[in-house]
């Protein structure tokens, strides 16, 4: 949109939930946006350690000179000392994030002097819709950065209580057939706060409140692209009256000259990439297992991961904390230093797109479900909480792309064995991988020339950069 000496320059506040890979996925994409909208200032608001993590030295070397990063307070007071008590970190923020977030875009507005002209945050941050209408109604477009079956999840949860009730455990295992794109849904698969656990929660009450103002949102973009789920995407655009928008996956969309040059930009210290170059004579041949950043495998777990993996002999990198490894069995890392590697990290992305890797053990994360099918790999899934299962449930009956694994929820050595035969030797495994392999297609044709996932970051950047 041309603008006239008498406009103001947009100015995008862009207000993070700093815990988990949030805030990281969310720059991922405001990375891409602001290089499309380079006229734009992106403020971009999260709590000291997370903007720490963020905008690390190397880090911003990519960063466009249009986003500037915000301190917010992160809701602690001074010299309060932590409970123990599960979620105090994000209650104390949250309790405090409404007048934090109105404190700092204010003070940004007034030192770049920008006023603002649009207001894009994580949708957790759902008390953003009341914040923009006192900003001279901006536009609020909030982010989702997970997938829309658990996006809808949350939209319905009134519905979904009236017709199932609550912590109704003999209903575990019925169908949510009455909500569109859901029917293979289990009432098992649902979050945490929608129908079981502590409903009461400051979580659970902060993604009840979310789904009721979304409806809210001059549009709302999610991490994910159209093909992958039409039904649902076209039932959602109906619901936000065509603003709904799919602009997946958020790091596959990155500016060329954002895109890491070298493996020193890369971040690769373990040498995964380096390692894995060594297994190419044996393509598909590589299991890569990592069950993200927050969830950690039990040291049962660890111990039964460990034994698969030694027993199967197959190529493996596992990404595993520091911290965690010390769970593993006497004389592992020995015994099969000539088969794999145990790494504290793994540029995943670029692991995951190596010719050698052929399935990965991961806990569904959606930026991990996302990124393994952007590359073609079929999935061995073992859910935590939050929104896994369900992403587990579509990646295992809707998209035929993988197994969970095989025994009852957690990692066995049996089961284990089991998925890994299955995935990497057996004709079940073919036919995963054929699966897989058309829904990477798709994926790189919606962020290719033309394709849904580029139309729709198009309109976006329309919409956040328009001067209001």
């Amino acid at each position: 949109m041309a603008q006239t000496q008498s406009q103001p320059r947009p100015h995008i506040a862009v207000l993070n939930f700093p815990f988990s890979t949030h805030a990281s996925s969310v720059l991922s994409i405001i990375k891409r946006l602001a290089v499309s909208a380079p006229t734009a200032l992106f403020t971009f608001f999260s709590t000291p350690q997370s903007n720490k993590a963020l905008f690390s030295t190397g880090q911003q070397r990519h960063l466009p000179s249009n986003v500037k990063p915000y301190d917010v307070s992160d809701g602690v007071p001074e010299g309060h000392v932590f409970s123990g008590k599960r979620q105090e970190d994000i209650e104390l923020f949250m309790n405090a994030a409404d007048a934090n977030f109105r404190k700092a875009v204010e003070a940004a507005v007034a030192e770049t002097g920008r006023p603002l002209t649009c207001l894009v945050t994580d949708a957790f941050i759902w008390f953003a819709a009341e914040m923009a209408r006192e900003w001279n109604n901006v536009p609020w477009v909030p982010c989702w950065p997970a997938g829309p079956n658990s996006l809808s999840a949350h939209l319905y949860t009134d519905i979904i209580r009236d017709k199932i009730g609550t912590q109704s455990q003999n209903q575990d295992q019925q169908l949510i057939h009455f909500i569109p794109g859901m029917n293979k849904i289990r009432v098992a698969d649902l979050p945490e706060g929608v129908v079981s656990g502590d409903l009461d929660s400051v979580f659970s009450v902060m993604l009840h409140q979310m789904g009721r103002q979304l409806p809210k949102a001059a549009a709302v973009f999610i991490n994910s692209f159209e093909e992958l789920d039409p039904e649902l995407t076209n039932h959602l655009k109906t619901k936000f009256n065509n603003k709904f928008l799919s602009v997946g996956p958020f790091k596959l969309l990155l500016a060329s000259d954002q895109q890491p040059s070298s493996a020193t930009d890369l971040d690769d210290e373990y040498g995964c990439l380096a390692w894995l170059d060594k297994q190419k004579k044996k393509p598909a041949s590589v299991a890569y297992v990592s069950f993200g950043t927050v969830a950690t495998p039990s040291p049962n777990e660890i111990v039964a991961i460990a034994e698969a993996l030694e027993a199967n002999k197959v190529p493996f990198i596992w990404s595993l904390r520091h911290r965690s490894q010390a769970n593993l069995p006497n004389g592992f890392l020995e015994r099969t230093r000539s088969d794999g590697i145990v790494v504290d990290w793994a540029p995943q992305v670029n692991v995951l797109a190596h010719e050698a890797v052929g399935v990965f053990v991961t806990h569904c994360g959606w930026g991990s479900i996302l990124e393994s099918i952007a590359a073609g790999v079929p999935m061995i899934g073992r859910p935590f909480f939050g929104d896994q299962r369900i992403n587990g449930r579509m990646m295992e009956q809707v998209w035929g792309v993988g197994v969970a694994v095989d025994g009852g929820g957690i990692c066995t050595k049996e089961g284990l064995l089991s998925s890994l035969d299955l995935i990497l030797c057996q004709e079940k495994g073919i036919k995963i991988r054929e699966k897989v392999t058309k829904l990477k297609q798709l994926c790189q044709n919606a962020i290719g020339p033309g394709g849904s996932s580029m139309q729709n970051l198009d309109a976006l950047v329309d919409m956040i950069s328009r001067s209001y």
